[in-house]
């Protein structure tokens, strides 16, 4: 009886390092924006091939997806996270603008931040892109919001103030902090905004 041969294995193994190959994405979209980074610009940043980019991250608009969850996750996003857990609002709102300016000026990432920059200047065609940007901006500042109003609650925060009022003034902040690094601001500028901002913090009152 003639002895089968076992089962050849479907498609090639991947010969790179995905995670490796998403930091390089976030990075080359980080600098140029979703609209003003190519396909070209992605596998030439990445060492792979287009059909190796499709058949691990999708297309662009996935692959831009997914550096936002990395960016978000391991990168300077994951800062607000760290800072909601400070035990007080002010300290919350300190740790975060302090964070912020350290990693807007952090020589090893592209100056600014890519929630902000990834999709300003986009066209029409990418429009969807700037949804899921805006969709995430606006999450972030609701946590704000929702920490602002457990530390009212609390009797952190005086009775008169607005929890979304504030979440949005500390975003605002960032966001101005973030173009303005990306105007070349140096870190002590930052976190001299930083101090500023602060000096208007809401008596307990």
């Amino acid at each position: 009886m003639k002895q089968e041969k076992p089962a050849a294995h479907k498609g090639r193994p991947r010969e790179f390092d995905t995670e490796e190959a998403l930091d390089k994405a976030l990075h080359v979209f980080w600098r140029k924006g979703y609209e003003g980074t190519s396909l070209s610009d992605l596998t030439d940043a990445m060492g792979i091939s287009r059909p190796s980019l499709y058949a691990a991250f999708g297309n662009k608009e996935e692959l831009f997806r997914l550096a936002l969850d990395r960016y978000a996750e391991h990168g300077p996003g994951a800062i607000q996270r760290q800072a909601l857990s400070e035990p007080t609002a002010r300290r919350v709102v300190e740790r975060l603008l302090r964070g912020v300016a350290e990693t807007l000026t952090d020589p090893c990432n592209p100056r600014g931040c890519l929630a902000v920059q990834g999709a300003l200047s986009c066209g029409e065609a990418a429009e969807q892109v700037k949804a899921e940007l805006c969709s995430r901006r606006s999450k972030s500042e609701a946590a704000l919001a929702e920490r602002f109003e457990r530390a009212k609650q609390e009797g952190d925060l005086g009775k008169a103030v607005d929890p979304a009022a504030l979440a949005r003034f500390v975003v605002t902040i960032t966001q101005g902090m973030s173009v303005q690094a990306a105007g070349g601001a140096s870190r002590t500028d930052l976190l001299a905004v930083a101090d500023m901002a602060l000096l208007a913090w809401p008596s307990s009152a």
